[in-house]
Protein backbone atom coordinates (compact mmCIF):
# COMPACT_ATOMS: atom_id res chain seq x y z
CA UNK A 1 0.00 0.00 0.00
CA UNK A 2 2.63 2.17 -1.29
CA UNK A 3 0.08 4.92 -1.81
CA UNK A 4 -0.93 5.29 1.32
CA UNK A 5 2.66 6.86 2.32
CA UNK A 6 2.01 9.65 0.10
CA UNK A 7 0.47 13.12 2.46
CA UNK A 8 -1.12 14.23 -0.15
CA UNK A 9 -3.43 11.60 -1.70
CA UNK A 10 -5.17 14.15 -3.59
CA UNK A 11 -1.85 15.49 -5.56
CA UNK A 12 -2.25 11.58 -7.20
CA UNK A 13 -6.24 11.26 -6.94
CA UNK A 14 -6.39 12.25 -10.41
CA UNK A 15 -3.43 9.75 -11.81
CA UNK A 16 -5.26 6.80 -9.76
CA UNK A 17 -8.22 7.68 -11.64
CA UNK A 18 -6.80 7.49 -14.56
CA UNK A 19 -5.46 4.21 -13.92
CA UNK A 20 -8.37 2.48 -12.13
CA UNK A 21 -10.25 1.56 -15.82
CA UNK A 22 -6.87 -0.53 -16.56
CA UNK A 23 -6.59 -2.03 -13.67
CA UNK A 24 -9.70 -3.29 -13.28
CA UNK A 25 -10.76 -4.42 -17.04
CA UNK A 26 -8.52 -7.16 -17.22
CA UNK A 27 -10.86 -8.81 -14.12
CA UNK A 28 -12.46 -10.40 -17.17
CA UNK A 29 -9.28 -11.74 -18.75
CA UNK A 30 -8.66 -13.03 -15.67
CA UNK A 31 -11.64 -14.99 -14.86
CA UNK A 32 -11.67 -16.28 -18.52
CA UNK A 33 -8.10 -17.57 -18.33
CA UNK A 34 -9.03 -18.91 -15.00
CA UNK A 35 -11.52 -20.85 -16.66
CA UNK A 36 -9.71 -21.82 -20.03
CA UNK A 37 -6.70 -23.06 -17.35
CA UNK A 38 -9.06 -24.83 -15.40
CA UNK A 39 -10.51 -26.52 -18.29
CA UNK A 40 -7.03 -27.16 -19.59
CA UNK A 41 -5.42 -28.25 -16.34
CA UNK A 42 -8.09 -30.99 -15.30
CA UNK A 43 -8.84 -32.25 -19.68
CA UNK A 44 -4.60 -32.49 -20.16
CA UNK A 45 -3.35 -33.54 -16.78
CA UNK A 46 -4.64 -36.88 -17.15
CA UNK A 47 -4.09 -37.26 -20.20
CA UNK A 48 -0.70 -36.93 -19.83
CA UNK A 49 -0.78 -38.88 -16.55
CA UNK A 50 1.09 -36.23 -14.64
CA UNK A 51 -0.13 -35.06 -11.21
CA UNK A 52 -2.86 -32.26 -10.79
CA UNK A 53 -1.53 -29.30 -9.63
CA UNK A 54 -3.21 -28.60 -5.80
CA UNK A 55 -5.11 -25.05 -6.55
CA UNK A 56 -5.33 -24.59 -3.34
CA UNK A 57 -1.78 -24.17 -2.28
CA UNK A 58 -1.74 -20.73 -4.15
CA UNK A 59 -4.73 -19.37 -2.75
CA UNK A 60 -4.86 -17.15 0.20
CA UNK A 61 -7.65 -14.79 0.85
CA UNK A 62 -7.07 -13.56 4.45
CA UNK A 63 -6.52 -9.82 4.03
CA UNK A 64 -10.35 -9.17 4.29
CA UNK A 65 -10.10 -10.01 7.70
CA UNK A 66 -7.71 -6.59 9.33
CA UNK A 67 -9.86 -4.93 10.64
CA UNK A 68 -8.19 -1.52 9.81
CA UNK A 69 -8.91 -2.12 6.56
CA UNK A 70 -11.40 0.20 4.74
CA UNK A 71 -13.53 -2.11 2.19
CA UNK A 72 -12.18 -0.37 -0.82
CA UNK A 73 -8.79 -1.52 0.74
CA UNK A 74 -9.87 -4.94 0.97
CA UNK A 75 -11.51 -4.78 -2.14
CA UNK A 76 -8.19 -3.80 -3.71
CA UNK A 77 -6.24 -6.50 -1.85
CA UNK A 78 -8.55 -9.40 -2.81
CA UNK A 79 -8.08 -8.59 -6.34
CA UNK A 80 -4.43 -8.73 -6.02
CA UNK A 81 -4.47 -11.83 -4.17
CA UNK A 82 -6.96 -13.07 -7.13
CA UNK A 83 -4.26 -11.89 -10.11
CA UNK A 84 -1.23 -13.04 -8.02
CA UNK A 85 -2.41 -16.56 -6.87
CA UNK A 86 -3.95 -17.44 -10.35
CA UNK A 87 -0.64 -15.94 -12.32
CA UNK A 88 1.36 -18.40 -9.93
CA UNK A 89 -0.78 -21.40 -10.63
CA UNK A 90 -0.46 -20.76 -14.11
CA UNK A 91 3.05 -20.28 -14.17
CA UNK A 92 3.05 -24.08 -12.32
CA UNK A 93 0.58 -25.57 -14.58
CA UNK A 94 2.97 -24.42 -17.29
CA UNK A 95 6.15 -25.48 -16.09
CA UNK A 96 4.43 -29.00 -15.51
CA UNK A 97 3.47 -29.14 -19.34
CA UNK A 98 7.00 -27.63 -20.68
CA UNK A 99 8.73 -30.15 -18.41
CA UNK A 100 6.12 -32.95 -19.77
CA UNK A 101 6.58 -31.27 -23.41
CA UNK A 102 10.12 -29.88 -23.87
CA UNK A 103 13.58 -30.43 -21.61
CA UNK A 104 16.32 -28.15 -22.94
CA UNK A 105 17.11 -24.95 -20.82
CA UNK A 106 16.89 -21.79 -22.85
CA UNK A 107 20.29 -19.60 -24.13
CA UNK A 108 21.66 -18.77 -20.87
CA UNK A 109 21.74 -14.73 -21.37
CA UNK A 110 22.54 -11.88 -18.47
CA UNK A 111 19.24 -10.59 -19.80
CA UNK A 112 16.81 -13.85 -18.79
CA UNK A 113 15.57 -15.35 -15.42
CA UNK A 114 15.42 -19.15 -15.68
CA UNK A 115 12.68 -20.68 -14.30
CA UNK A 116 12.95 -22.80 -11.61
CA UNK A 117 11.84 -26.11 -12.84
CA UNK A 118 14.40 -25.16 -15.59
CA UNK A 119 17.39 -26.60 -13.42
CA UNK A 120 15.99 -30.48 -14.36
CA UNK A 121 16.26 -29.85 -18.35
CA UNK A 122 19.44 -30.92 -20.48
CA UNK A 123 21.55 -27.73 -21.20
CA UNK A 124 21.26 -25.84 -24.21
CA UNK A 125 22.92 -27.05 -27.51
CA UNK A 126 23.94 -30.24 -25.67
CA UNK A 127 23.01 -32.38 -27.83
CA UNK A 128 24.92 -35.70 -26.19
CA UNK A 129 22.49 -34.92 -23.13
CA UNK A 130 19.88 -34.78 -24.69
CA UNK A 131 20.16 -38.04 -26.53
CA UNK A 132 21.30 -39.53 -22.81
CA UNK A 133 18.71 -38.25 -21.01
CA UNK A 134 15.31 -38.63 -23.52
CA UNK A 135 16.04 -41.70 -26.03
CA UNK A 136 16.99 -45.20 -25.44
CA UNK A 137 20.55 -45.88 -25.36
CA UNK A 138 20.51 -46.91 -28.48
CA UNK A 139 18.99 -44.41 -30.15
CA UNK A 140 21.40 -42.02 -28.71
CA UNK A 141 24.29 -44.13 -29.57
CA UNK A 142 22.99 -43.68 -33.34
CA UNK A 143 22.52 -40.67 -33.60
CA UNK A 144 25.80 -39.36 -31.89
CA UNK A 145 27.82 -41.90 -34.06
CA UNK A 146 26.54 -40.22 -37.38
Amino acid sequence: MEYLRYNKLNQRFLKHLISAPFIYAVFFAFIFLDILLEIYHRTCFPLYWLDLVDRKKYIKFDRHKLPYLDFLQKFNCFYCSYWNWLLAYASEIAGQTEKYWCWIQHQKTADYIEQKHHKDFVPYWDEKAFYEKYHTKEDAECKLLK
